[in-house]
């Protein structure tokens, strides 16, 4: 019944799709596909909850389309519920912001059709249940998004940043279509439960799982294949940010929970060491790239890719916890993973819709031309620091708690045998506390630049704030941040389901602990409770306020911030973004990004102003990208003689591919 509600769900944001083009231009076109996109994804959450809060039975269902002698194979259980209700929720939140943001949406024709669509395809994936179903959805959610990213396509970096999606997405789809093909065997065996009753030799597994993290490591963000998320997500609507960064990388953690936990069947302990390592480099570099942001939204693409590498840290240390049989310790990373995969949506989409509202009243995305928003935008910095707060994993809210048992899961790792993940996990351990240090003073850098001090240009002192749709969208992200985030047990509890049906063992009930306490593994070893967290924090800060209100000096007065006995008018004088950073560039930057200044100071006398210039590299572009783009553009070319031969070259070429396809045929044993 729920299924079917779902994939009725999918065919109406289809039909809603095509009634954007009949209504295209009218003064119906936005409220009406944005608030049926809102409606839509409200059900599709209902039905997602009910999924997972029944435990109800799998369900499954064959329409007669696809593949002739398979269908359409779809199936929900509690994995694709869980998902479902991250997909619709960031869905219901994006649309509810789409129906006041769109208003100052410059080419909404370019936007409207391809919205509904690119939510029903991120639905169909997490239902599907077989191969090509998977793969016609995963292509179906990539061109969709694509057609989004390129939406303002008279701007040049977002002509670049859709090519280069494309490529990207096109190359994951391709190893994704080469993983199914190896696992379907000579058979033909696309339908998952046929995939799960085989089990593949130790050499097709390797190359299954390289595949399938080239795949799905390509569209989440993972280190080195990221290159196309900091450009493709500022491009798109900010809206329609929120849902690629917050949503669709989650879509893509879902395609490698469902192979590899799901279709691959039991792991080896090598799968985690694969998995950590490149987990643990993509948590660093992804902050640290972000720190030498200035542009706010490439700033929050950045951390997506942060973030994702924690989500892989869980899920390596699942995969190394279910080898050795310690279901118990694989149930907690797991669970800290997904999570993670709920908070890290909340919070990401907070904050993308934040910095939507920033760039609609002041038409600007770059934080040294920002400054002094709290005074003008004051609710929107509320929710704003709300983001900040819990993306830097600080307690009261969500962030920290999936960040804590992350760390609580790494803390048992001594449990397991292998030499090799009881150096690799500490290591990664370290990385982690290194990362959770460093998101903290890049969002310190990110509301401090953005909200604090002097408006350092025209447009951030003429801001406004931003529209009643888009307000309540981000309070109720913002709530919703701090309820997962002083009431864990229940989210713990409702996940234990997903844990259950991928490693065999879930957490232990957390709503009977005492005072809403959440306890990994046992009482003896840890604890935290948010609610008591939250209260103090609330208990300290008003009664600091009350006594210093009350008994303080009556000389008290406001009055400007220190100016260091040098008054001065220019906002010039202010922290920049850049200066911000400068300490973690001098440490990191040579080694991560060959970073470099130059300093020109004029001579005394000399009336020009000293100027100091900063060049990074993107030395993961420039080793592995840049080569790979001139190698094809060389081969490019000189293919492109084959365009100008006669006739009977291209029957010569065809009679001996003809003789080489026999050949192959006859000596194949």
């Amino acid at each position: 019944m729920v299924l079917t509600v779902i994939l009725a769900t999918v065919a109406a944001l289809i039909a809603l799709s095509v009634l954007s083009l009949l209504v295209r231009g009218s003064s119906l076109d936005r409220p009406l596909i944005y608030g049926g996109s809102l409606a839509l994804c409200g059900i599709g959450l209902v039905a997602g909850l009910a999924a997972l809060l029944g435990q109800a039975p799998a369900e499954t269902s064959i329409l007669p389309i696809g593949l002739p002698w398979l269908g359409a194979h779809f199936r929900l259980d509690a994995l694709s519920a869980f998902f479902l209700v991250v997909i619709n929720l960031g869905g219901a939140a994006a649309s509810l912001y789409g129906i006041g943001f769109g208003r100052h949406e410059t080419a909404p024709q370019r936007v409207l059709p391809f919205y509904p669509l690119f939510l029903a395809a991120m639905i169909l994936v997490v239902i599907a249940d077989d191969a090509f179903t998977f793969l016609f959805s995963w292509e179906f959610m990539s061109l969709s998004s694509w057609a989004l990213v390129m939406a303002h396509d008279h701007v040049r970096e977002n002509l670049r940043a859709g090519y280069i999606y494309l490529v990207m997405a096109s190359f994951g789809t391709l190893a994704l279509l080469l993983a199914f093909g190896l696992l379907a065997g000579p058979d033909g065996a696309y339908a998952f439960d046929a995939i799960r009753a085989t089990h593949p030799g130790s050499t097709l597994v390797a190359i299954v799982l390289v595949l399938v993290l080239i795949g799905t490591g390509s569209k989440a963000g993972l280190v080195p294949l990221h290159a196309w998320l900091p450009l493709a997500h500022p491009a798109a609507p900010s809206h329609v940010s929120g849902l690629l960064s917050g949503v669709m990388t989650k879509v893509a953690v879902y395609a490698f929970v469902r192979i590899v936990f799901d279709l691959l069947g039991d792991p080896a302990w090598w799968w985690s060491m694969v998995v950590l390592a490149l987990a643990g480099v993509t948590c660093v570099m992804g902050v640290l790239y972000a720190l030498m942001q200035h542009d706010l939204k490439r700033l929050l693409a950045y951390h997506t890719v942060e973030n994702i590498g924690i989500i892989f840290i869980g899920l390596g240390l699942a995969l190394g916890f279910q080898a050795y049989g310690l279901g118990w310790a694989a149930a907690l990373a797991f669970t800290a993973a997904i999570l993670h995969v709920l908070n890290h949506s909340l919070f990401k989409n907070l904050l993308f819709l934040g910095s939507g509202a920033v760039l609609t009243a002041t038409g600007e995305r770059n934080m040294e031309h920002l400054g002094g928003l709290i005074h003008r935008m004051p609710l929107t910095a509320f929710t704003f620091l709300v983001g900040c707060v819990a993306i830097s994993a600080l307690p009261p809210l969500n962030g920290f708690v999936s960040e804590w048992l992350t760390f609580q899961a790494i803390l048992q790792s001594p449990q397991i045998p292998a030499w090799g993940l009881k150096f690799l996990i500490p290591a990664v351990g370290a990385l982690l506390a290194l990362s959770a240090a460093l998101a903290a003073a890049c969002f310190v850098k990110a509301f401090g630049i953005s909200f604090l001090g002097r408006p350092r240009s025209e447009s951030a002192r003429r801001a406004h704030e931003t529209d009643a749709f888009s307000l309540t969208s981000m309070f109720v992200l913002a709530a919703l941040c701090l309820l997962a985030g002083i009431l864990p047990g229940y989210f713990i509890d409702a996940l234990a389901p997903v844990a259950k049906s991928m490693v065999g063992a879930s957490m232990p009930l957390q709503s009977g602990v005492p005072f809403l306490s959440i306890v990994p593994i046992a009482e003896g070893r840890s604890s935290y409770n948010g609610l008591l967290v939250f209260l103090f924090m609330v208990f300290s800060g008003v009664s600091a306020a009350v006594v210093i209100h009350q008994f303080a000096s009556n000389r008290m007065r406001r009055g400007p911030a220190w100016d260091c006995g040098y008054p001065d008018p220019s906002t010039q004088t202010q922290y920049t973004a850049s200066s911000f950073a400068q300490p973690i560039r001098r440490v990191f930057g040579t080694l991560v990004f060959r970073a470099s200044e130059t300093v020109d100071m004029p001579p005394p006398g000399d009336g020009r102003p000293a100027r100091l210039v900063v060049r990074l590299t993107d030395t993961i572009w420039d080793a592995l990208y840049e080569p790979i783009a001139v190698a094809v553009a060389y081969v490019a070319d000189r293919l492109n003689k084959l365009q100008y031969l006669s006739i009977r070259h291209y029957l010569g070429f065809v009679f001996v591919s003809l003789v080489g396809l026999l050949l192959v045929l006859a000596i194949w044993p």
